[in-house]
C-alpha cells in the first residue's frame, strides 16, 4: 500500500511509516505541491496511491467521483504529526482491508 502524503501533513510521514507503507511519498517529492486538486487525484489514480489528507475536499471529490483512487481522511482536527503517525500506525490493517475490499473510497479516521 502506497500513501500519497496531502500538503497538509507533515513530508517527515514518509520516511517515518516507510517500513509499514513501502513506495508511500510526499506530493512536494514529485513536484505537486501547488498542483491542483484533480492534479493531484489523477496523479493518484495513474499510480495506485492511497491519498492522505485531512482536507474534506479528496473525501468530497471521493463521494462525488467515486474510486480509484482512494482516500484516507483524517479527522483529528488540530493535531501533531505524531498524532497522524500513530493513527495510521495503528490503523494499518483497516487501510489495507479498506482498500481490499474495494466497496467505497473513502475511510474516515478520527
Amino acid at each position: 500500500m502506497k500513501l500519497l502524503f496531502d500538503q497538509n501533513l507533515s513530508p517527515n510521514l514518509v520516511e517515518s511509516l516507510k517500513g509499514l507503507y513501502p513506495g508511500s511519498i510526499h506530493i512536494q517529492e514529485v513536484g505537486l505541491d501547488k498542483a491542483s486538486d484533480v492534479e493531484i487525484w489523477n496523479y493518484s489514480k495513474i499510480h495506485d496511491f492511497i491519498i492522505i489528507s485531512k482536507d474534506a475536499d479528496f473525501a468530497e471529490r471521493s463521494l462525488i467521483f467515486g474510486f480509484p483512487p482512494y482516500v484516507v481522511w483524517i479527522r483529528k482536527g488540530n493535531c501533531t504529526t505524531s498524532d497522524i503517525l500513530n493513527t495510521l500506525t495503528e490503523n494499518i490493517d483497516l487501510i489495507a482491508e479498506f482498500k481490499s475490499l474495494n466497496r467505497s473510497g473513502l475511510l474516515s479516521l478520527y
